[in-house]
């Protein structure tokens, strides 16, 4: 989710300012996309200059209070109404890692995945002990925000542990197993007649 679709969503609901926007967006993902003020004002600004908000005065303790315009309110519906691309989402830095790790000599891939898969159990653990706590009827819109937002890194989870588990049963079957420090492969590697060699 865009910063701006997001603070747009919540505008359509109606006026706001910069800081009720701020923890009303970090409400609704459940604090997981924590947004810094200077973030949320930067936003507005463009916003207002692609004239998709005005600014409508201020409130009584001098904040610039904010609406969404017609174009806004267009742009906003257009977004609800558009499936997300994988391609337009962010690139996944751990299929770029583990990828890397597989060309990179010296890195053991294999404990590259357990370290990974340990954090991500523990996550999904953390994750579902959440939603266990969690009230079974939402009490209000801002609680099925949160649920929903939940579930949805649950399920992250549980893919990223099941891919995990595919990734280590293909690297076991694609890669030779590593060799301990100080064996014969690294001896193989040092020029013939260096005394390292010869011990």
């Amino acid at each position: 989710m865009s910063i701006r679709h997001g603070l747009l969503a919540l505008l359509a609901q109606g006026p706001r300012y910069g800081y009720q926007l701020r923890a009303e967006f970090e409400t609704s993902t459940g604090a997981t996309w924590p947004l810094n003020i200077g973030q949320v004002y930067s936003t507005l600004s463009r916003l207002e200059r692609d004239e998709m908000v005005t600014r409508v005065g201020a409130d009584d303790e001098g904040r610039f209070v904010y609406r969404i315009t017609p174009a806004g309110e267009r742009d906003v519906l257009r977004w609800f109404a558009t499936p997300i691309a994988r391609g337009d989402r962010p690139r996944d830095e751990l299929a770029i890692k583990l990828a890397m790790a597989v060309t990179t000599p010296g890195v053991d891939v294999r404990q590259v995945v357990q370290t990974q898969r340990t954090a991500s159990l523990r996550a999904l653990q953390d994750f579902t002990r959440l939603k266990a706590e969690a009230p079974r009827t939402p009490a209000d819109q801002g609680d099925t925000a949160w649920r929903l937002v939940l579930e949805s890194m649950i399920f992250q989870a549980e893919a990223e542990v099941r891919w995990l588990d595919h990734c280590e049963s293909f690297v076991a079957r694609a890669l030779p197993p590593a060799a301990p420090p100080g064996t014969a492969a690294d001896v193989a590697d040092l020029p013939s007649g260096s005394e390292e060699a010869r011990r």
